[in-house]
């Protein structure tokens, strides 16, 4: 194939944003990298409400979706994602290997990703590569009861955009706090109004 594949799990999938003018194609859903996922993010862009991201310790294995770059070059298709994601170039993930990059936060996901571009004809691929920061910012670890207690205690603007991201992410990013929401009464009432 030869061209950049951008790797997408979340709201990229179906919000591009400053992304579409340099994307080539449609999405390829379920054709990218099993990576572990799960929303353990407070994302200051989505309102504090929780984004999902990779994360090693408390993701599940879910399968990814790709599109490819309109860029030959990674390094642009790099800016490109970091600007999409109002975020810096060192947060995007990035693997060619026409040129040599290869940056990530972990050597597990670097190998995940590289096996996979070998195994599907990819000579480069990016990613957003910003992890769990629920610890940080809550100062106890992860765990679905404190995701729905979080989510549960979110009001106004900030648990309408939590409720949408979180109803609009791809299927396939089916984690244990999605599937625990599933069964909560208010979750369903809320994220009705939002399925796509």
């Amino acid at each position: 194939m030869g061209q950049v594949a951008i790797i997408g799990w979340g709201s990229l999938v179906w919000d591009l944003d400053d992304l579409a003018p340099h994307v080539s194609g449609s999405w390829r859903m379920e054709e990218g990298p099993m990576l572990p996922l799960e929303f353990t993010r407070i994302s200051p862009k989505r309102k504090n409400g929780l984004a999902v991201c990779i994360d090693e310790t408390f993701g599940t294995p879910c399968p990814t979706h790709i599109i490819a770059s309109a860029r030959a070059d990674c390094t642009e298709a790099i800016l490109d994602l970091a600007k999409r994601e109002r975020t810096e170039p060192q947060n995007i993930g990035a693997l060619c290997r026409r040129t040599g990059i290869r940056k990530a936060v972990s050597a597990r996901i670097m190998g995940t990703i590289d096996a996979w571009a070998k195994s599907k004809g990819w000579s480069c691929a990016v990613w957003t590569d910003i992890g769990s920061n629920f610890e940080a910012e809550l100062g106890e670890p992860f765990s679905v009861p404190r995701g729905l207690a979080y989510l549960g205690s979110l009001t106004g603007e900030s648990r309408r955009e939590a409720i949408r991201y979180i109803a609009q992410a791809p299927s396939a990013t089916d984690t244990p706090l999605r599937r625990a929401l599933a069964e909560e009464p208010w979750w369903r009432e809320e994220a009705s109004r939002f399925n796509p």
